[in-house]
């Protein structure tokens, strides 16, 4: 079985941070292509922008070939507007791409914020996430 995810920043940030954790997996089975990344343009450039702030001190070395092996790797969707409001209105792009992903494949949002989106069966928390993969 292929699993789609679209993953949220903070997990990708705390995998660039730690590479050896659980976000780390779950970006590296993207990146690997064993998991499917799905995103739009708003999404790899809310990627890039958060990655560059320099209190995190990723160098362009590290944010270029990260973000490009996801690009090669990634199914890219238009979403549309969704009605579910967030808490955070820079969430609502990852919410509307994994619902987009819902109608197209059995899409994931991987994220470590779970209570700024609606309790979904497929909105988790990368742990979860890797015991879904890891189940099949």
């Amino acid at each position: 079985m292929k699993f789609y995810a679209v993953i949220d920043t903070n997990v990708l940030v705390s995998a660039l941070l730690k590479w050896d954790s659980v976000p780390g997996n779950v970006v590296e089975l993207a990146l690997r292509g064993i998991v499917k990344p799905v995103v739009n343009d708003l999404i790899l450039e809310e990627y890039r922008a958060v990655l560059s702030r320099k209190k995190f001190h990723f160098t362009e070395d590290i944010i270029g070939p990260v973000i490009q092996r996801i690009e090669s790797q990634a199914l890219f969707v238009n979403a549309t507007a969704e009605t579910v409001k967030l808490p955070d209105p820079k969430d609502q792009v990852f919410y509307e791409v994994v619902m987009e992903g819902q109608r197209a494949e059995d899409a994931y949002l991987v994220t470590g914020n779970m209570k700024h989106f609606p309790v979904e069966p497929f909105i988790v928390t990368p742990r979860q996430f890797l015991d879904l993969v890891f189940a099949e």
